[in-house]
């Protein structure tokens, strides 16, 4: 991480497209239907315990099942591959995009993301802390860890099968969680965001300038 970050470009960048555009892919193969349309706005899953789901975006039929897609955020579509529309798709086939507008909070994160030191998931499975990390972050918070390369920090259970996993990294505190105990993380996805302890004004100043500066 470095000490020289141009905060004024960055702002800049947010502000000329303070968006992210979320590419909607099939889960599996199967005949679509969509029931979303360009420029349509839709909504993601709402409700107090989150039971309302997202706006219909399309159907997808196999052997006579019909499946509902719905979106999980919030946004505008932006294109959709209308060539596909009734047509026999495979999976992981990108069909839509949604422009999702960036809050501040989300902003905040995306740019921490660049200045942190991330720890990536090494392989698909489900992760925890390891339980005396666990124990401390209960009692003391996230960010009074501090970790070193060679500490045992997570437990990665692949297959019923749980294994150690050993931070290899730049010594610091955990200033970012990125999973839920137990959430299925896909290899090379960030699991925590370090920051060592003499860059944490940085950090901070980053949050500030964002809090302040973005309406």
């Amino acid at each position: 991480m470095q000490d020289e970050i141009d905060f004024d470009q960055i702002l800049s960048q947010y502000r000329s497209d303070p968006f992210e555009y979320i590419e909607v892919k099939t889960s599996h193969t199967g005949r679509l239907q969509f029931k979303a349309k360009e420029e349509d706005v839709v909504e993601g899953v709402t409700g107090e315990w989150q039971h309302i789901k997202g706006t219909l975006l399309f159907h997808l039929e196999r052997e006579r099942n019909v499946k509902p897609v719905h979106s999980t955020v919030i946004g505008v579509v932006s294109t959709v591959e209308r060539s596909l529309d009734g047509q026999f798709v495979e999976a992981g086939e990108k069909v839509m995009t949604i422009r999702h507008p960036l809050k501040k909070r989300e902003i905040i994160e995306r740019i921490l993301r660049n200045v942190l030191t991330l720890f990536p998931a090494p392989e698909r499975a489900k992760y925890f802390f390891a339980l005396d990390i666990q124990s401390r972050i209960d009692k003391h918070g996230q960010r009074s860890i501090s970790i070193r390369p060679g500490d045992e920090i997570l437990t990665m259970s692949l297959m019923k099968r749980d294994t150690p996993v050993t931070y290899q990294g730049e010594p610091g505190i955990i200033h970012s969680v990125y999973f839920s105990p137990g959430e299925t993380m896909d290899q090379g996805q960030p699991l925590i965001g370090i920051c060592s302890e003499d860059k944490l004004p940085l950090i901070q100043k980053i949050i500030a300038r964002v809090k302040s500066e973005w309406e």
